[in-house]
């Protein structure tokens, strides 16, 4: 009996031990999955209006995601979520602002400022405004074979929510998934590069800027990274030191769920190459250079207000929210949040090379600039938009370019066809056949 209760003490003592080298192990890997997960949850609830069971079933449901803890506060808005209850983390919603994570010793009373909206809506049709689209019928069009295709676009697998073709500002096709509409906000992660990309092509258009100036960071005088210029950091190909890699703990990954200042993140990576010779694809970049944008106005609310007043509540994208961090700047990498019909206005407005019925929000030459390929991308990007020159989808135009987000997230832009195509789901790559996807509905529009 004796030799039983040690054998038992022993494999007791054993399985403590592996107990917490995994907690030693994991725990800064825990800190991150408790921030996605309260981050995500909050930011699902509180802006674009869903409920926690179906965030849970849907959005937070993969691992390791999936085994993360959430409580969700309703009358004071945040989300307090652990792992088996270690590592808690808590995320708070602000209004104008979205949810941001914060740490232990936040102040919740602490006041912060939030942007100044316009959403005064019209009557005009689609898109130039909120009114029903006036329709008309192309004769070139094959509507029956393009509804079909998609269709095969909600194969459960490839876990689509929301599909809209549109052709000469003329919405052909329209689809969206179960709990879904032409009202649901849809987070576009990284297609939010794209809009902080165009606000400064607006502020060159508006004489303030040129983006092929030194980039204007003090701490950055004196050393090699000097050098650095704005176009190096929209198109990606600056020097700077990052690691993009959402499987493992990362430079991205600590910046979205660790940092208060994200955009400061990238400004103190050292160089890994020469300036306009290493293209390397970087979130950090992207926050960099929003917290650039800030330097370019007096205050901050100048600041907060620009993004919407100069583009996203101008061209109305009135859905559209952009979270900040807890610093209070604009997570331009990821944080846009919008419904597909706005995203697909966004798309309309590089279609029109910036005019947005009679009003031209950046010269033409910006779209040219922008949609030109980055000397080391292998033409696979342009400043802050991905292109196809360089035939990553063989069976699209090669002139076709797109704002592209995490999951999937799509605005295809293919001007020779008047085409704007969204796609918005919760999976892309090996699940989503993009290629085939645009090949049928070029096919289809003679």
């Amino acid at each position: 009996m004796t030799t039983v209760k040690k054998s038992l003490k022993y494999i007791i003592f054993l399985l403590v031990l592996v107990l917490v080298y995994v907690v030693y192990s994991q725990y800064p890997r825990l800190n991150i999955l408790s921030g996605y997960s309260a981050k995500n949850m909050s930011s699902s609830i509180f802006v674009a209006g869903r409920d926690a069971a179906f965030t849970d079933a849907t959005d937070n449901n993969f691992s390791p995601v999936n085994i993360a803890d959430d409580k969700v506060n309703y009358d004071a808005k945040f989300v307090e979520t652990s792992v088996y209850g270690l590592m808690k983390r808590k995320a708070i919603y602000r209004e104008g602002l979205g949810s941001v994570l914060i740490p232990d010793d936040f102040d919740i009373t602490t006041p912060f400022l939030k942007p100044n909206r316009n959403k005064s809506l019209n009557n005009d049709a689609f898109p130039y405004g909120n009114g029903d689209q006036k329709d008309t019928l192309f004769t070139n069009v094959n509507y029956k074979d393009l509804n079909l295709i998609v269709e095969k676009a909600f194969d459960s697998i490839k876990k689509t929510r929301a599909v809209l073709v549109i052709y000469k500002d003329q919405i052909i096709a329209e689809k969206y998934d179960e709990g879904f509409d032409k009202n649901s906000k849809i987070l576009g992660w990284s297609m939010t590069k794209s809009i902080t990309s165009t606000l400064y092509g607006i502020l060159q258009k508006q004489g303030r800027i040129n983006v092929n100036d030194r980039a204007p960071i003090n701490t950055w005088e004196g050393d090699a990274r000097s050098d650095i210029t704005i176009n190096n950091l929209l198109q990606m190909n600056s020097g700077l030191a990052w690691s993009e890699d959402y499987d493992q703990i990362s430079d991205a990954t600590k910046m979205l769920f660790l940092a208060e200042n994200m955009g400061k993140v990238q400004e103190d990576k050292e160089l890994a190459g020469k300036p306009n010779e290493l293209w390397n694809y970087s979130s950090g970049t992207t926050n960099l250079l929003s917290n650039i944008l800030r330097s370019y106005f007096d205050s901050h609310q100048d600041y907060l207000d620009f993004w919407y007043s100069a583009l996203i509540d101008k061209i109305g994208m009135h859905s559209m929210l952009i979270e900040t961090d807890l610093s209070g700047n604009y997570v331009g990498s990821s944080y846009g949040w919008a419904t597909p019909r706005d995203w697909a206005k966004f798309g309309l407005l590089y279609l029109h090379k910036g005019n947005w019925n009679g009003d031209q929000i950046f010269d033409e030459s910006w779209v040219d600039y922008a949609t030109s390929p980055t000397n080391t991308s292998n033409g696979r990007y342009g400043a802050q938009i991905w292109l196809n020159a360089g035939g990553y989808y063989p069976d699209a135009p090669k002139e076709m370019y797109s704002f592209n987000g995490y999951q999937g997230q799509r605005v295809f832009i293919m001007p020779s066809k008047d085409l704007v195509i969204v796609r918005m789901g919760l999976a892309g790559g090996d699940y989503f056949n993009f290629n085939s996807f645009l090949k049928k509905i070029n096919a289809l529009i003679e």
